[in-house]
């Protein structure tokens, strides 16, 4: 087992990074709420140019580790566009993304794109979906729209083919990177806003308080980190419980937003929730991967539920409480 991501797909999460930035940066996501319409029109050429749709993350272990620090760094610049989801597509002609969708209302950030969409729940049945209208501006949804989910199949492989658990557990994997993504930047801009802002005539970054909250928030950032690895390796491998470790990393994923947000906000003051501010994007553009499918604690719950007293097997298989 190799937790590391090749240095192909480390280059390739760097190259992408470089190209949103050359294509805008922060302005992708400013103008996409500014312009719904352009949305698609604003990051497919970047897309297109960097290779995504050419990915296999299903057929290919490099592949999917390329789609996962291709999802990362379309985190790092908060790109308003369902690129985990799409990465994460089903096999076959008829669809273009996969939702993972739990509830009578399901939800996703899917408004405005006209793309044919697959919904699968967490026990792995399968259906066809298609997004409302949007309820209302991105400025108050983030895109997020209500799905008119068809019936689903009873044995939760489709007309793609393929595995509706393991759809699930790639269907979450996938947006954790991006959440990921999302995190690494928040801290970024936590750091550096400590380094350059002074109170009592020296740098925020010199208090003890400071650095206390600092390291909390990269200790739970560094862990969402080295689950991220396993789970897409849990899901690489095909094992037989992906899914418990999807969640897992789900869970740990929100917990560790609550507390990166929270300290990059605190620290920031009030600046942090301005639009001159690119935590304000970020943290405003985070509120769907937090809460759909699941929030904090129905993730929690539904993992319990998921494992109950057998536990995670995890990094070491067999050891006894």
């Amino acid at each position: 087992m190799n937790l590391e991501p090749s240095e192909a797909a480390a280059e390739y999460g760097r190259q992408a990074l470089r190209a949103f930035e050359a294509a805008g940066g922060d302005r992708l996501v400013q103008d996409a709420e500014r312009e719904p319409a352009r949305r698609h029109d604003l990051v497919a050429p970047v897309l297109e140019e960097l290779g995504a749709w050419d990915l296999d993350p299903r057929g290919d272990a490099d592949d999917l580790e390329a789609a996962a620090a291709l999802c990362r760094s379309a985190g790092h610049w908060a790109l308003a566009y369902p690129l985990a989801e799409r990465l994460a597509r089903p096999a076959g002609p008829g669809t273009d993304g996969l939702l993972v969708v739990d509830g009578p209302a399901p939800q996703a950030p899917v408004a405005g794109l006209g793309l044919r969409w697959t919904a699968v729940t967490l026990d792995g049945r399968r259906g066809a979906a298609v997004a409302a209208p949007p309820p209302g501006p991105p400025r108050t949804t983030a895109f997020v729209t209500a799905l008119d989910v068809g019936p689903l199949d009873r044995d939760g492989g489709g007309d793609g083919g393929g595995d509706g658990g393991g759809d699930a557990a790639l269907g979450l994997v996938l947006p954790c990177w991006t959440l990921l993504g999302m995190l690494d930047r928040a801290m970024e801009l936590t750091r550096s806003h400590v380094l350059v802002r002074h109170q009592f005539g020296r740098p925020l970054a010199e208090q003890q308080g400071v650095q206390f909250q600092l390291t909390d928030a990269e200790v739970e950032r560094s862990g969402v980190e080295a689950l991220a690895a396993y789970a897409l390796w849990s899901v690489q491998a095909g094992l037989p419980e992906a899914l418990d470790d999807a969640l897992a990393l789900r869970l740990a994923a929100l917990e560790a937003a609550d507390t990166v947000f929270r300290t990059a906000h605190l620290l920031h003051g009030a600046i942090g929730f301005c639009d001159e501010s690119p935590l304000s994007w970020l943290s405003r553009y985070s509120q769907p991967l937090r809460r759909l499918p699941l929030g904090l604690s129905a993730t929690r719950d539904r993992l319990t539920r998921q494992i109950g007293r057998r536990g995670l097997t995890g990094l070491f298989p067999g050891a006894t409480a």
